[in-house]
């Protein structure tokens, strides 16, 4: 089930990329669980990752590599996430990566390694050895769409999108795919993303440019608060558009480049909420007060909880439990004026000035709770700065998936 989301059916390609998947039996029957994904020489890619102390095997591993020089090949598995599994697992991290290289002519540290799925099993090594001859063989550019099937776990959808902006007269390309539909919170929401754009960028603005993109929009959703072992984001630059490269932040041409990345990864994060394991609703929570890191406090507390989350499944206009969230977020005394509290829903009036509102009828706000997509509005003070967060219901589906998620 997912709230206003399709499977994702065609994506561009992007001069420089090319990809393959096939079914390994790492985890699933009868269908694609592996994918091999190569980019041109000359490529630049910047990586984000997982903020999780116990970050998985091929997260470790990968940040070696990304650090030591720029890859040409990424190698993904779903169904089996390789966190929890020690020397072992780092063990079996770079051999995928060596039987990468060895097929493709490149050194070990220019292939990076990400996994998704069960935590604490080791990989299955001898799927691994058998399959990645098959994905060379298969290299081709039209392969996106494909990958973003294989990649899924407890993904109900596959989840793509892309972009075209002119930039020096040319058209510029960025396509993106994604995983993830539990564990989802930052840092950097529990997920795999893999985006690509023939612009020409510097390494170092790259980097900038996908933490800047990340932290407005993976880093603004959640599902149940927790944070995986394995998340992943990565951009990589092609350079083939004949544009002048991309190397001062300050320039129109990066500029445009970065609000088209920033629409992409949040049309992305926003579909991994709508594809939340076991949603029926899709909420957008907009707090506005004088500093921005209160306001995102505040908006994260009302997005996590349970109460509030559990409400929203039943369609259940219990608003006081948004506004006992309000009164509980861990800020200063003095950033949330009970006076100038307001709350609103599907421009609904609710709250005002920290009381029910007046004219507030209950019929009013069923109409909005019973709505599968919702924008709850607070006001915390008279401030201007605006915090916003995507979230999910908590239904009797979710549960049911997490407690038969290994069997």
């Amino acid at each position: 089930m997912s709230v206003g989301l399709e499977n994702v059916i065609q994506l561009p390609s992007i001069d420089g990329v090319q990809m393959a998947t096939c079914a390994a039996g790492i985890r699933y029957a009868d269908r694609d669980d592996l994918v091999l994904l190569t980019v041109g020489e000359g490529s630049h890619t910047a990586l984000v990752q997982t903020q999780n102390r116990f970050c998985a095997a091929p997260v470790q591993v990968a940040k070696s590599h990304h650090q030591s020089t720029q890859p040409r090949a990424f190698l993904i598995n779903a169904g089996n996430a390789n966190a929890g599994t020690g020397q072992t697992g780092l063990d079996n991290a770079h051999q995928c990566c060596e039987l990468v290289a060895i097929e493709l002519g490149l050194s070990a540290e220019q292939v990076l390694p990400f996994s998704t799925g069960v935590i604490g099993q080791h990989l299955p090594m001898e799927r691994f050895i058998e399959s990645v001859p098959t994905l060379k063989s298969r290299l081709h550019a039209d392969g996106w769409v494909a990958a973003a099937k294989a990649i899924m776990t407890t993904d109900t959808v596959a989840k793509g999108v892309f972009l075209q902006v002119s930039i020096d007269n040319e058209l510029v390309t960025l396509t993106g795919i994604a995983k993830g539909s539990g564990m989802i919170h930052p840092d950097m929401a529990t997920l795999l993303t893999f985006i690509a754009t023939d612009a020409p960028i510097a390494p170092h603005l790259l980097q900038q440019a996908l933490e800047h993109a990340v932290m407005e929009s993976f880093n603004c959703i959640t599902v149940d608060g927790d944070t995986s072992t394995n998340d992943a984001c990565s951009l990589t630059a092609t350079g083939t558009v004949k544009i002048s490269l991309l190397d001062r932040d300050d320039s129109p041409a990066f500029e445009l480049f970065q609000k088209a990345l920033n629409e992409l990864t949040q049309t992305l994060a926003k579909s991994v909420v709508r594809d939340a394991e076991g949603a029926t609703k899709f909420v957008e929570v907009n707090v506005s007060g004088t500093r921005y890191e209160d306001c995102k406090v505040v908006a994260s507390t009302i997005a996590l909880s349970p109460l509030v989350k559990t409400a929203l499944f039943a369609g259940d206009p219990n608003w006081g439990r948004i506004l006992a969230a309000i009164g509980r977020a861990p800020v200063s005394g003095n950033a949330i004026d009970m006076a100038k509290v307001s709350i609103i829903i599907n421009q609904v009036s609710i709250v005002r000035g920290g009381e029910i509102a007046p004219d507030y009828q209950e019929s009013h706000g069923q109409s909005a709770f019973d709505q599968p997509e919702l924008t709850i509005d607070v006001v915390i003070n008279d401030g201007n700065q605006l915090a916003r967060v995507w979230t999910s219901d908590l239904s009797h589906e979710y549960v049911s998936i997490n407690a038969d998620y290994r069997s």
